[in-house]
């Protein structure tokens, strides 16, 4: 995207050395600031003038890049992903925490008495007794391949989460990217429309002149009229879908319902060159976090595969405790236990191979998604670079269009104004041609902005995009 004026030109150079200029952060800052007030306030925005109506927020210029990087940060699906995150890396201290030693003490001061048996036939107990026990008890695995393999698995799926945040991330990145071009697609429309209802004002007058000379009828002020209404009806439709397009963004941007935005960048208009699909399919494989989520989901679910597998195999264990025992606290003597076990697992009801069974056939479905995966982002390039090549000639035929259109118009209305009897007809005709070419363009070029932004998600390239 570029913005207006030598401020946008400067900032373009700086993203170019991949420093973000002090322009950018100032915006990235305010958006997020505004997103943060928003969340930990709930009467934010909600404050009343001495009319009783709500004070309006100030407007937010925002550019796309300001945008993007504020839904990184800010967006609650990206912040849900990050928070999953967080408990993956939970899961893997868990697990890692079963290889560790596991150590415990407790102090317990009792006081009890001891069934000694049947004299006779009363039975007999001890009198009451204290005992006084303090004691430090400790366990550790020294081999249980299933604990490893467990561990493993968990390091993997850690890596897994994190490639489907960065997934996530791109996703509502292109979501905002796509909001952000249907918002400059109304703004080119209401622009359009807005020069085809001073040309038609300018039109009508002279119609309006000539009718008073006898020269015109008044059928044609009522056609023109007509044309008009029509263009101030899709004027204010093109309204319409750029609120609502803002809305989108507030939406994606989770900044408070009443704030006001302006699209401050413009629409890029020159042509990209297209690069080999060969190539772009490489870069795609090779960045795009779904593919790298799925490898990982995969050998995540071969480590669990063997963490099951591992339980047919013995573990090692060792146990031990060292404590007072007494009948008081100051009256105690030291005692100690060791135990190393060998745990041989033998029969459990074939539970074991149940949970082999679904374990190989959870690995072997994430074998064939991963095909799947290939296929579906092999498929989204190419169909990203057709679209790009389709806007591209679109461009170029529909400012070819708008030449011509806009060349028909002007001969009609030299002809119009010199010649007394010239027919309106060609007028109106050469005015539906120039508003039926400028929509053309300004739709051409936005079919090729969201292409630049369907090629840039689906090779994983959206964090240089702008």
């Amino acid at each position: 995207m570029r913005g207006k004026g030598e401020k946008g030109k400067v900032r373009g150079e700086r993203r170019v050395q991949g420093k973000p200029c002090l322009g950018e952060r100032r915006g990235v800052m305010a958006v997020v600031m505004l997103a943060l007030v928003a969340t930990t306030s709930p009467a934010w925005g909600r404050d009343e003038g001495p009319s009783g109506q709500p004070i309006p927020l100030p407007t937010l210029s925002l550019t796309l890049r300001d945008a993007l990087s504020a839904a990184a940060d800010n967006n609650p699906n990206v912040l849900l992903y990050k928070e999953r995150v967080h408990e993956a890396k939970g899961q893997v201290q868990t697990q890692l925490g079963a290889l560790l030693p596991n150590l415990s003490a407790d102090v317990r001061q009792s006081r009890r008495t001891q069934f000694l048996g049947t004299i006779g036939l009363s039975p007999v107990r001890t009198d009451p007794f204290s005992i006084f026990d303090t004691r430090i008890s400790a366990t550790q695995n020294l081999f249980s391949l299933s604990l490893i393999q467990r561990w493993r698995a968990s390091r993997e799926s850690l890596h897994m989460t994190e490639q489907e945040a960065e997934a996530k991330k791109f996703d509502t990145m292109a979501s905002v990217a796509l909001a952000y071009m249907e918002g400059l697609k109304a703004m080119a429309l209401i622009k359009a429309h807005e020069s085809n209802q001073q040309v038609m004002k300018e039109l009508l007058g002279t119609i309006r002149q000539r009718q008073r000379g006898g020269l015109a009828t008044g059928l044609d002020i009522v056609r023109l009229e007509a044309q008009l209404a029509a263009e101030r009806q899709q004027s204010s439709s093109a309204g319409y879908e750029l609120d609502h397009a803002k809305l989108s963004l507030i939406n994606l941007l989770a900044l408070p319902t009443n704030s006001s935005v302006a699209l401050a960048d413009e629409w890029l208009t020159d042509v990209p060159e297209i690069p080999p699909s060969q190539k772009v399919v490489e870069d795609a494989l090779g960045h795009r976090p779904e593919v790298q989520a799925q490898y990982t989901r995969v050998r995540a679910s071969e480590l669990t595969y063997a963490s099951m597998t591992g339980e047919r195999v013995p573990s090692l264990v060792a146990q031990g405790d060292y404590g007072l025992v007494g009948n008081r606290w100051n009256n105690t003597l030291d005692t100690y236990s060791m135990a190393l076990i060998l745990q041989i697992p033998i029969f459990d009801g074939a539970q074991r191979e149940g949970r082999i069974a679904q374990a190989r056939s959870q690995w072997q479905q994430e074998a064939l998604r991963m095909k799947s995966v290939l296929n579906q982002v092999t498929m989204e390039v190419h169909d990203a670079l057709a679209s790009m090549t389709a806007a591209k000639e679109q461009v170029g035929i529909a400012q070819s269009g708008l030449q011509m259109a806009t060349k028909e118009l002007d001969l009609a209305r030299e002809r119009y104004a010199v010649i007394t009897s010239a027919s309106h007809f060609e007028l109106t005709n050469g005015l539906s041609a120039v508003a039926r070419a400028r929509e053309n363009l300004v739709n051409a070029l936005f079919q090729l902005n969201a292409a630049r932004v369907n090629l840039a998600r689906s090779t994983g390239s959206l964090q240089a995009f702008n």
